[in-house]
C-alpha cells in the first residue's frame, strides 16, 4: 500500500523527548510532540514504531511523577494492532500491576486496554487467568476507582473476558430487545471463571470491597453498582457459576447467611442498604435486566427453582421491587412483553 511508504514525521524528535523524560521523571511532557505523531498513526504505519516507542513509554510510566495521560494515549494507539501475547513481550506483569494501581485514571485505562486484548481469544484469556496478581489488581481497581470511565471500562473488560472464556455458553448466542448479550462463538476454557469464582482470595476480595465499608460509603455504592450491572450478562453465560459458591463461610462473614448462594445472591439479597435510595434503584435496574435476559436463556429446573427462591426472598420485604418486577413487561418492547409477563408470572406463581 502507498501509505506504507509515507514516513511518520516527528518520530525522531519524540524519541529524543522520551529519552529526556526517562532521564528526568519530573520533566513536563511537550504535548505537541506526542500529538503530531499520534495524529499520523494508522494501521499501516504503527507496527514499525512500536519497538521504537512503546518500551520507552513503559519505562517512563514506571517512574513518572506527572499526569501520564498524554503518554497513555499514545501507548493505547500503539497497542492497536498488537495481540495480548505480543504486548507481554514489551510490558511485564509488574508494569501492568503498577499501571492498575496508579492513582491516574489514564494509567488504569491503559492497563485495562491491555487486558481487553486477552478477551480477543480463549487462549489469551487462559494466559491471563494464570496471572493471579494481575487479575487481583484489575478487580480491585475496577471496584475501587472513583472515576466513572475506569469503572465502565473495567466492567466491559471483565464481561468480555468471561464471555470469551466461557465453557458453557448458549450455542446460538442471545439477544434481548434487539441487543446481542451473548455472541455466537466457540466455547472457551473456563479458566478465568475458575480464577474469579473458585479462587477463595479473589472471591473474598469482591465480597469485602462491596460490603465491608473499607472503601467508604460513596465508593462502596459505586462498587456495588458496578457489580450489579455486570451480573445479568454473567448469569446469561454461566448461571450456575454466579448462583452457587463453595465458600459458604465467606457468605456468613459478609452477608450473615449460611447459604451456598453465589455472587448473584450476595448482590441481589444481602449487599445493599435498601434505605439508600440510589443503590436501591441500582438493585431494581439489576432485577429488570436480569429477568429480561433470563427469559431467553435455556430452560432448566435448576434455573427456575433458583429464580423462584431468589425472587421470593428479594421481594418479601421490598414492595417497590415487587411492583417494578410486575410492571416490567409494560416497559419492554411490545413483541417481547407478553412472553416476559408469562415468564415472571410463572416464577411468582411457583412461590
Amino acid at each position: 500500500m502507498e501509505s506504507d511508504t509515507i514516513p511518520v514525521t516527528g518520530v525522531e524528535d519524540l524519541e529524543k523527548h522520551l529519552d529526556e523524560l526517562l532521564a528526568d521523571p519530573n520533566l513536563l511532557p511537550t504535548p505537541k510532540l506526542f500529538d503530531d505523531v499520534e495524529l499520523q498513526l494508522t494501521d499501516a504505519n504503527i507496527l514499525p514504531l512500536v519497538p521504537r516507542l512503546l518500551p520507552k513509554i513503559t519505562e517512563i510510566l514506571k517512574q513518572y511523577q506527572q499526569d501520564p495521560a498524554i503518554l497513555c494515549s499514545l501507548a493505547i494507539k500503539l497497542l492497536g494492532p498488537l495481540s495480548f501475547t505480543q504486548i507481554l513481550t514489551l510490558a511485564s506483569e509488574e508494569a501492568l500491576i503498577q499501571a492498575l494501581r496508579s492513582p491516574a485514571p489514564s494509567a488504569n485505562l491503559l492497563a485495562m486496554a491491555v487486558l481487553d486484548k486477552a478477551a480477543k481469544s480463549p487462549s489469551d484469556a487462559a494466559i491471563l487467568a494464570m496471572m493471579n496478581n494481575v487479575v487481583t489488581n484489575f478487580l480491585t481497581q475496577w471496584l475501587s476507582a472513583p472515576q466513572v470511565e475506569v469503572g465502565e471500562k473495567g466492567s466491559k473488560v471483565l464481561g468480555d473476558l468471561l464471555d470469551v472464556d466461557c465453557d458453557t455458553r448458549p450455542p446460538d448466542g442471545l439477544s434481548v430487545n434487539g441487543m446481542e448479550i451473548v455472541v455466537r462463538k466457540p466455547s472457551g476454557q473456563g479458566l478465568v471463571w475458575r480464577r474469579i469464582f473458585h479462587d477463595r482470595d479473589i472471591y473474598d476480595l469482591i465480597l469485602s470491597l462491596c460490603s465491608s465499608g473499607q472503601l467508604g460509603a460513596q465508593q462502596q455504592s459505586l462498587a456495588q453498582g458496578r457489580l450489579l450491572r455486570v451480573l445479568p450478562r454473567l448469569a446469561a453465560l454461566n448461571f450456575r457459576a454466579v448462583t452457587w459458591t463453595d465458600f459458604s463461610d465467606l457468605n456468613r462473614r459478609y452477608a450473615n447467611t449460611d447459604s451456598n448462594g453465589g455472587l448473584l445472591h450476595f448482590a441481589a439479597l444481602y449487599m445493599i442498604d435498601k434505605e439508600d435510595k440510589l443503590v436501591h434503584l441500582n438493585l431494581i435496574d439489576f432485577f429488570e435486566a436480569f429477568l429480561s435476559i433470563q427469559r431467553i436463556t435455556p430452560f432448566s429446573t435448576y434455573k427456575m427453582d433458583t429464580l423462584t427462591k431468589l425472587l421470593r426472598d428479594a421481594t418479601a420485604q421490598d414492595d417497590i421491587l415487587k411492583a417494578s418486577i410486575l410492571t416490567l413487561p409494560e416497559r419492554t418492547v411490545p413483541e417481547e412483553a407478553e412472553d416476559l409477563s408469562r415468564f415472571i408470572q410463572e416464577i411468582l406463581n411457583s412461590q
